[in-house]
């Protein structure tokens, strides 16, 4: 698989997608929650725009929650090496050339622009990231022109006859670089690009425009957007504080709720600035007080920690302890390793990325060393087999083991300040529930 023949179906690519797919959706994530599939109609000519807020693993959003095998866009300059470019290729990926890359390298746009039509005619589906590059705040920057000249282009290069359709996609991750979080994908209503032809055939500059703009609001509809700058941590907070407590929820998952409360604070600012700009300061205050404290706002809801809770709940994680040494033979290879890793990155954007790629390349060499060494230590192969499967399956148990144990010293450590009257926490309680209160009356 190669440049030349990046449109065609791959076995060794699907087996690879379907491997990785599974641990990304399973392992890495404790919960990945799709919206919208029915707007994807495997018989269009479809182009993908999503979000872009987490270097590589927006892209892997996309590719292991819908059918096919989807191609990407991706800067030039990552395929200088041969052996480089040859992997990129197998994984799909094209590259596209900007004037950094050398004025002259622009002309082999052209070659690229080519092979982005086959990709569109064989219906594989197109990816491309409208912002460009990658920026880790929730909320959609100004998009490139390039996905729309693409579409419009392609388009016209078969004499209009591809319906190609644009698929707006929000991605919400509850936490950009952490293991075991909750991504969320959103595939938006389809936007006919035909919609636009006669404007393109007076004015392709207008309708490079409109199109993009219609992808710009498409976009927001589908994903958290903040769009105060001055405001951003505050409000970003915020949904936490109020809404975290649904980031499982598949129902009415916590994007639209966090949606939902975004757009309240927006209509605040304008009705009642003063009501906007105390929840914003409570906000900030109560994150402060409680990272001081050591306390989450889980904890600060909760009106009662039952003692006997508490020890049943210490006494349930002594018990269960020698399971919790067990996991952590799969939790130290596959996920403390990749953190080591992590720190020497200064774009923590890029921390999830590197993360997952290591952890999924341990995992293709230490869990058939682990598969092995079970059949050669048991004597019966099917007990052998049995503990092999133990071992992913206790690493996820130990995970949320060490969560459990947090959140019990954290119940403990909550009676002790309720205990002593501690006045820092008692001011902290207090503002939490007023923020909660005027959030609650919006």
């Amino acid at each position: 698989m190669g440049k030349e023949n990046i449109e065609k179906y791959s076995a060794g690519y699907a087996l690879l997608k379907s491997v990785a797919g599974f641990w990304h959706n399973n392992i890495f994530y404790r919960k990945v929650i799709v919206l919208g599939r029915e707007n994807i109609n495997p018989d269009h000519h479809l182009i993908f725009a999503p979000n872009h807020q987490n270097a590589l693993m927006d892209a892997l959003a996309v590719l292991f929650t819908n059918k096919g095998q989807n191609v990407f866009l991706a800067r030039a300059d990552i395929f200088k090496k041969k052996t480089t470019a040859a992997i990129l290729y197998f994984l799909k990926i094209l590259p596209v050339y900007r004037i950094r890359d050398g004025f002259s390298s622009l002309k082999g746009n052209d070659e690229i622009f080519t092979k982005t039509i086959d990709v569109l005619k064989s219906k594989n589906g197109l990816v491309i990231l409208p912002e460009g590059d990658h920026e880790g705040f929730r909320r959609l920057r100004q998009l490139k022109k390039g996905i729309c000249r693409v579409a419009f282009q392609s388009a016209e290069a078969t004499g209009f006859s591809l319906k190609i359709k644009i698929i707006p996609v929000g991605l919400e991750f509850s936490n950009y670089s952490r293991f075991r979080q909750v991504l969320t994908v959103v595939y938006g209503k389809p936007i006919e690009v035909s919609e636009f032809f006669d404007l393109y055939k007076m004015s392709p500059e207008r309708a490079l425009n409109e199109l993009k703009n219609r992808l710009s609001t498409e976009m927001k509809r589908n994903m958290i957007h903040i769009g105060s700058e001055e405001d951003y941590e505050a409000i970003d907070e915020l949904r936490i504080m109020i809404n975290g407590k649904f980031s499982d929820d598949i129902k009415f998952p916590k994007l639209f709720r966090d949606r939902i409360l975004i757009n309240k604070m927006n209509l605040l600012l304008t009705s009642n600035p003063s009501v906007y700009s105390k929840i914003c300061s409570l906000s900030l205050l109560v994150k402060t007080k409680a990272k001081e404290l050591n306390t989450d706002y889980r904890l600060l809801e909760k009106k009662k920690h039952s003692l006997v809770w508490l020890i049943a709940g210490l006494a349930g994680t002594i018990l269960t302890f020698p399971l919790f040494i067990y996991g952590n033979i799969f939790n130290l290879t596959f996920l403390e390793i990749p953190n080591l890793q992590v720190r020497k990155i200064r774009d923590p954007q890029f921390h999830s990325s590197i993360k997952y790629a290591i952890s999924l390349i341990l995992a293709f060499i230490f869990l058939p060393v682990y598969f092995i060494l079970s059949l050669f230590i048991f004597s019966s192969w099917w007990l052998g087999l049995l503990i092999f499967l133990t071992l992913p399956l206790s690493g996820l148990f130990a995970w949320n083991y060490y969560l459990g144990f947090r959140r019990i010293i954290g119940g403990f450590r909550v009676r002790k300040f309720i205990k002593t009257n501690n006045k820092e926490f008692e001011i902290l309680r207090m503002n939490h529930k007023e923020l909660v209160n005027l959030v609650a009356g919006l």
